[in-house]
C-alpha cells in the first residue's frame, strides 16, 4: 500500500506585506529615481558639488544621534540636518560642507570632553567614519570633476556599506533610517559614476 505523497506549500508573502517590511528601500529608490529624473544630464562638475557639498551631512547625522543617544530622534535629525543642507546654500560667506565639517569637529570635541552615551569606544568608531567621509567629501571638492566624482561616489559608497553595518548591528540609529540611507548611499555612488 502507498502513501499519499505530501503536499507541502509554500507560503509567500503578499507583495503589499513586503513592501510595508521594505518600506525605507522603497522610498530611497523613489528618491533616487525623482533625484535622477530632476537632474537629467547633469553637468559632472554640478553633480560633484552637490553631492560633495551634502556626503558630510551623512556621519553629522551618526555623530548627533550618537551624542543624543537614542536612535528614536534619527529621522528627526534627518530632517533638520535636510534644512541645513537646502538653507546654507543661500548664504555665500561659508561653504555647506565646511560648516557641517566644523559642526561636526564640535561634536566630537563635545563627546571627548562629556562623554558619550555610546562609551568612548562608539565616539571613537563615529569618528574615524567623520574622519573618513569628510574627508573624501572635501578631496573630491578641492580636486578637478573626473576625479573629485570618483572620490565623492566612492564616499558615498563606503557610507552606504557603513548603513549596513550599522543596521546589521542595530546600533546607533534607527533601523529604517539606516536600510533608507545605505540603498541612497549606494545609488547615488551608482548615478555619480554611470549616470552624470
Amino acid at each position: 500500500m502507498s502513501t499519499p505523497a505530501s503536499h507541502t506549500t509554500t507560503h509567500r508573502p503578499h507583495p503589499a506585506a513586503i513592501l510595508k517590511r521594505r518600506w525605507p528601500t522603497a522610498l530611497a529608490v523613489a528618491v533616487v529615481a525623482l533625484n535622477v529624473a530632476a537632474s537629467g544630464s547633469q553637468d559632472v562638475a554640478d553633480a560633484v558639488g552637490g553631492f560633495g557639498e551634502t556626503l558630510p551631512l551623512l556621519p553629522l547625522i551618526y555623530l548627533v544621534v550618537n551624542q543624543i543617544g537614542q536612535s528614536r530622534f534619527t529621522w528627526p535629525v534627518l530632517g533638520a540636518g535636510l534644512v541645513a543642507v537646502f538653507a546654507l546654500p543661500l548664504q555665500e560667506a561659508v561653504a555647506p560642507a565646511t560648516v557641517m565639517v566644523a559642526l561636526a569637529l564640535v561634536l566630537l570635541a563635545w563627546g571627548a570632553l562629556r562623554g558619550t552615551p555610546h562609551g568612548r569606544a562608539g565616539l571613537g568608531v563615529q569618528a574615524g567614519g567623520a574622519l573618513v567621509f569628510c574627508g573624501l567629501a572635501l578631496a573630491g571638492l578641492a580636486v578637478e570633476p573626473d576625479l573629485g566624482r570618483h572620490l565623492v561616489a566612492a564616499g558615498w559608497f563606503f557610507h552606504g556599506v557603513w548603513d549596513f553595518v550599522h543596521l546589521r548591528l542595530d546600533k546607533v540609529v534607527s533601523r529604517t533610517f539606516a536600510e533608507w540611507c545605505g540603498v541612497i548611499d549606494v545609488l547615488v555612488a551608482v548615478q555619480l559614476l554611470f549616470l552624470v
